[in-house]
């Protein structure tokens, strides 16, 4: 039996209606997925830690490239004053030089009118019918070494302090009270302290009976007071 379609395009009709239920229940069942709480909130969080990945990406990259830049600024700070902190190294080994040669000089200057002080303070209270045979220094006499040892320990310890000098006077005398005059004013003079008899002895010098005697003693510093200053006046020609 033959059919003849009388209403051309109807079956193109239905062969549509029929795709288009499909993709209407395909887009159902999808709506119907997405509806699922556990799905939405694996969507979600897959999202934001693509957005905080990017976002820490782009920050890891500025602070590579700010840290990039500070260290080339740090190599050229470098190398443009890397001549001028050795010029200062050595400027800096210069002046310790010198002044620790000012030391040694400001030592030995100090020290150059200690055995006049003294002389002069024994030649001064020495009483009569008493004189001298000898007067030498006790202690180790100072040398550019030790003396720049000391200066270096001054120069770290405020509380160091140089050792005194000691010094021996030997002589005669023809009166026992003479030579303790002599002690007693040794010890009250500003020069000297320490005044201690090492020794005392009789003998015979010139068929004379005589009293042989060694003093040991320091020298100290003296108050300012103590010291006078004279005006040196000298004529040109």
């Amino acid at each position: 039996m033959i059919e003849i379609n009388l209403l051309p395009g109807a079956g193109r009709k239905a062969r549509g209606r029929g795709n288009g239920a499909s993709l209407g229940a395909t887009l159902s069942g999808v709506a119907a997925k997405v509806k699922d709480p556990h799905l939405i909130f694996g969507v979600v969080t897959v999202a934001v830690c693509l957005a905080l990945v990017g976002a820490l990406q782009l920050r890891q990259t500025a602070v590579a490239s700010r840290l990039d830049e500070e260290e080339q600024q740090a190599v050229q700070d470098s190398v443009k004053y890397a001549a001028e902190l050795k010029v200062r190294r050595a400027a800096e080994a210069r002046r310790d030089s010198v002044l620790k040669q000012l030391g040694i000089i400001k030592a030995i200057d100090n020290n150059r009118f200690v055995w006049p002080h003294l002389m002069d303070e024994v030649s001064r209270v020495m009483p009569p019918y008493t004189w001298l045979t000898a007067m030498s220094q006790a202690s180790a006499i100072p040398t550019p070494a030790s003396l720049q040892a000391d200066s270096a320990a001054r120069k770290d310890s405020l509380n160091v302090t140089p050792a005194a000098m000691k010094f021996r006077i030997m002589g005669n005398t023809v009166d026992i009270q003479a030579l303790t005059r002599l002690m007693k004013d040794l010890e009250a003079s500003a020069f000297v302290q320490n005044v201690v008899l090492d020794k005392s002895m009789l003998a015979v010098v010139d068929g004379k009976e005589v009293t042989e005697f060694q003093l040991s003693a320091e020298y100290q510093t003296p108050d300012s007071s103590a010291i006078r200053l004279q005006p040196i006046a000298l004529s040109v020609r």
